[in-house]
């Protein structure tokens, strides 16, 4: 993870700032001390502290950066959530790009947060996609745990889950399925994206342990429960908000995977204000 958080760090600052940032180069006296707080403007589950810090320590190690909160704290609006004392130009230079980062992982945090809270009093379990932003999907899946979510494989190298496109090119559900099982270790399971009861009766012969109903509407879904009964795990996926989503839970389903956690998120609102 802090390699992750190093790569995407330096990227993003080679990005913003190129050859310079002019505006603090002809405004501000070099070597001036400046102190600043990282305040909330609205109330959201924060995450993302360490690697605001990671920006501004990349730019000068002699910044000090005094969180406030740990990640996964409710904050509220008004609160500080972080000190930084370092050269006025370093705390200008990372201003953004620290914001950026922080903003979207709280917004994770916070839109993930809401969706544990709808779901609370079931079995179900909320977890993210991989339908994240390119270069960024280990800060997204991070801000997703820490919003009381759980992940889903974090790329196509650790899980196996055989969706339709690989069920054609296989020749169906069953041929997939063996296939797939001729060849993989014990130790991972193989989960197949079903879109009508007669799949997952297929896929449930063919002995999958993982059954994604794909954008079944809520009777498909009890009844795909029903059929399974616990022999595999249940994973309902596709057309999911917040609006339906306590329904969905309630049809008994295991897993309730929400691309929207990270694809369609609104970045929390965080300032950084000079003291």
């Amino acid at each position: 993870m802090q390699f992750e958080i190093e790569r995407i760090v330096r990227t993003a600052l080679a990005e913003d700032i190129g050859l310079g940032d002019v505006t603090t180069e002809v405004t501000v006296v070099h070597n001036t001390v400046a102190r600043a707080e990282l305040v909330a403007k609205e109330d959201f589950t924060l995450a993302g502290l360490d690697v605001a810090a990671e920006v501004f320590r990349t730019l000068d190690p002699e910044v000090s950066f005094e969180k406030i909160f740990a990640d996964g704290y409710s904050v509220r609006k008004g609160e500080v959530i972080a000190w930084l004392k370092g050269k006025a130009s370093v705390l200008l230079q990372g201003e953004r790009v620290a914001l950026n980062l922080l903003q979207r992982m709280s917004g994770i945090a916070s839109l993930t947060a809401s969706y544990v809270a709808e779901v609370a009093g079931t079995n179900t379990t909320i977890v993210d996609t991989r339908k994240t932003v390119p270069g960024l999907r280990a800060l997204d899946k991070y801000s997703v745990r820490m919003g009381g979510g759980r992940n889903h494989r974090i790329g196509l190298f650790d899980g196996v889950l055989i969706k339709e496109n690989h069920i054609a090119a296989a020749g169906g559900i069953s041929a997939a399925i063996e296939r797939a099982k001729q060849q993989l270790p014990h130790t991972l399971k193989i989960e197949i994206e079903t879109c009508n009861l007669a799949e997952v009766t297929e896929a449930l012969q063919a002995g999958a342990d993982i059954i994604m109903l794909d954008n079944m509407n809520l009777d498909e879904m009890r009844q795909g429960v029903e059929l399974i009964a616990g022999r595999a795990l249940v994973e309902a996926s596709g057309g999911v908000n917040l609006e339906r989503v306590r329904e969905i839970a309630e049809t008994g389903v295991d897993i309730i995977s929400v691309g929207a956690l990270t694809h369609s998120v609104l970045a929390a609102d965080i300032s950084m204000l000079f003291d």
